[in-house]
């Protein structure tokens, strides 16, 4: 197949852009919006996930794109053509769907070259386009078989081998590992994304799984409520979520009530429901006084070394329960007035804490990021 090496996308860049949301809304009763003010790019060579919970509005966004849907506002740009009014089969779109959609009377080949013959592709080019679509599955063996006698990674590698066979400038992926076990899953998501990074190809990708999108993209957009809530790369996004939302939705996180004291440089002081003060990272937000939240990922609380160092956060705490799971003890922390605190101490830190007994912790001024509730 021809495509193009892979390079990193310029993701801010509008001349490498390949799909353009422009302030594209859709509603299915004309009054309630299940996408809302959607602007978005994506670049050639990219990998997108849309993630999100169910009834987020990701999954409409890609059916948008891809022609099964048209958006009530606005409008959608493939490679620079207004495409929102185009039918599907005029978009040069591969197209891999959870339940794989594939014919049970045809064998695996002829799947593969179904889409070729749609496009009037037959013959020895056909024949030679679904050989290289196999071999890049590795499925070149299982050519005559029926999609009944593949088991069901085979059968997502078929699919996807269909949606490559005709060259497609653009894949787009709705769940297409849900039905699959967990370390089936897990060993297609590296696959997915190995094939995506050596053939270059822009894929879009739909989850509603946080380890998956953030193991295989090179951005993610987080949606809720029909609107993108934060749009980043997976360590941004881990790092530093943009809200509560994005914070509780990625990954495990406490959040922690408290009030905001003043700003000093690029930190935040911050006042807990105790009176305890602790500084934050992350001072967009509201003016002094203003209730806010601070997240803290339980891997970056651990036990309180030696000496204090300027570049932590201290805080006492009463142990509640205590978990050991053999790489890492779990302790559930009562702080600040009574809040639950998670921690995540290693193997090696392991101590045993009766219930009740106090407990001294520290983290990261950098890894506390402020909130606004």
């Amino acid at each position: 197949m021809n495509f193009s090496k892979r390079i990193s996308p310029a993701t801010d860049n509008p001349v490498d852009a390949l799909v353009r949301f422009e302030d594209v809304k859709k509603s299915y009763d004309g009054i309630n919006f299940v996408v809302k003010d959607l602007n978005l790019t994506v670049s050639r060579g990219e990998f997108l996930t849309m993630l999100g919970p169910s009834g987020s509005g990701k999954t409409t966004t890609l059916m948008m794109l891809g022609g099964f849907e048209q958006p009530t506002l606005g409008h959608i740009l493939l490679d620079n053509r207004p495409v929102e009014r185009l039918p599907p089969e005029t978009r040069n779109i591969g197209f891999v769907f959870q339940n794989y959609a594939l014919f049970p009377h045809m064998t695996v080949a002829e799947n593969v070259a179904f889409p070729l013959r749609y496009r009037g592709i037959t013959g020895i080019a056909a024949r030679e386009r679904v050989r290289q679509a196999l071999g890049r599955v590795n499925l070149e063996a299982l050519g005559d078989r029926r999609p009944a006698q593949l088991s069901g990674g085979q059968q997502q590698r078929v699919a996807l081998a269909r949606a490559l066979v005709f060259e497609p400038s653009l894949v787009l992926m709705d769940e297409p590992l849900g039905a699959l076990d967990k370390q089936l899953r897990e060993r297609m998501q590296i696959e997915i994304k190995q094939l995506q990074t050596s053939l270059g190809i822009t894929m879009v990708y739909v989850t509603h799984d946080q380890s998956e999108a953030l193991t295989m993209s090179d951005r993610i957009a987080v949606f809720h409520d029909g609107r993108i809530q934060q749009l980043a790369d997976p360590a941004t996004l881990y790092n530093e979520p943009a809200n509560r939302f994005v914070a509780s939705f990625i990954g495990e996180n406490n959040s922690l009530s408290c009030t905001l004291l003043a700003r000093e440089g690029g930190l935040a002081v911050v006042r807990m429901a105790d009176g305890t003060t602790l500084k934050a990272a992350g001072t967009n937000v509201s003016g002094t006084g203003t209730d806010m939240s601070i997240s803290i990922r339980p891997e970056n609380i651990s036990l309180a070394g030696e000496g204090v160092r300027a570049d932590l956060n201290r805080f006492i705490g009463k142990a509640r329960d205590v978990f050991f799971l053999g790489d890492h003890m779990r302790l559930s922390i009562e702080a600040f007035g009574g809040q639950l605190v998670t921690a995540r101490i290693p193997a090696r830190q392991a101590r045993h804490f009766a219930s009740g007994a106090d407990v001294v912790l520290e983290c990261g001024i950098s890894e506390c990021r402020l909130l606004e509730v």
